[in-house]
């Protein structure tokens, strides 16, 4: 069975929070993999890195990281200094997940995030550019054994990758074997025809994976297609992380960013948003083995 984990901003209303705070929540609660916001890596300490690092081994959690790369860091960007700005960013970021022993880095990490509202005409050449940084960038994944896993998002939030096909016709002509794809069950219920066929064509370019509900809360409190999801990811031999991503509160830089402008818990507690969790976890690992059968 796939290692499951939860994006630690489930619970948070800021991208920065207490790490070892939400590694041991995630330990206690059942999960394998805690993801991280890796935007404030950093402007950490080496030592406070370290700490994070520790904690996880101690607590048996694997960490994963992600992000959105912010605008000043668009790696397609038209203006040759953004995309070297971004160039160097992600080098740190990179090395700062390497120093922590962090192997999967994911998140919209071919452009930036929000995308701009562009024409195709733009789409076809920040493509070229996307693909000229990333040939760059590759080398280093490779250097820190780290697999580079690039988001396919919705039209709305980016233009670049919209779906599984766009992202592994962009990874073929890459042809850079760290650097792969994350799919997401929220961006796919948008954009895909078929989430099972959606996973068959990302196939073994499929190096992470993300759920979570068409109405971004907890697996099962929607109308996803579980079965079609878990089928797809059995016949194509996926040993990868599932990582949930709900977003269900508002307020905050996370609330302001995903758009959550109205409160999906219904108030929740900490208590009853860790039952949410962990009730989430049981039906992802139920139908799992269900399909594994």
């Amino acid at each position: 069975m796939n290692k499951t984990g939860i994006y630690f901003a489930f619970w948070e209303r800021e991208w920065e929070a207490d790490y070892c705070y939400y590694i041991k929540k995630a330990a206690r609660l059942g999960f394998d993999v805690l993801e991280l916001a890796a935007g404030c890596l950093p402007e950490m300490t080496k030592d406070k890195r370290k700490e994070i690092a520790d904690c996880a081994r101690t607590e048996g959690i694997e960490l994963t990281y992600c992000i959105g790369l912010p605008p000043c860091y668009d790696l397609a960007h038209e203006d040759a200094e953004v995309r070297a700005q971004g160039k160097d960013y992600v080098k740190r970021l990179l090395s700062c997940i390497y120093e922590m022993g962090g192997k999967t880095f994911g998140g919209i990490l071919y452009s930036a995030w929000p995308g701009r509202t562009v024409t195709y005409d733009y789409k076809m050449q920040a493509r070229e550019r996307s693909l000229a940084s990333l040939k760059e960038i590759a080398k280093v994944t490779e250097d820190y054994d780290i697999d580079y896993c690039l988001e396919v998002v919705n039209r709305f939030e980016q233009y670049l990758l919209n779906t599984a096909q766009e992202g592994v016709d962009f990874v073929k002509e890459l042809g850079a074997p760290k650097v792969k794809l994350l799919l997401d069950s929220f961006h796919m219920n948008i954009e895909e025809d078929s989430l099972y066929e959606a996973i068959r064509t990302a196939g073994d370019y499929l190096g992470h994976f993300h759920i979570g509900e068409c109405n971004r809360k907890t697996p099962g409190l929607g109308r996803i297609d579980w079965d079609s999801i878990c089928r797809g990811l059995l016949s194509i031999g996926y040993q990868g992380k599932i990582v949930m991503e709900p977003f269900i509160k508002p307020g905050g830089q996370v609330g302001k960013d995903i758009k959550i402008y109205r409160d999906q818990s219904d108030g929740a507690t900490e208590e009853e948003m860790d039952m949410l969790a962990q009730n989430a976890l049981a039906f992802i690992r139920s139908r799992q083995k269900a399909w594994e059968q």
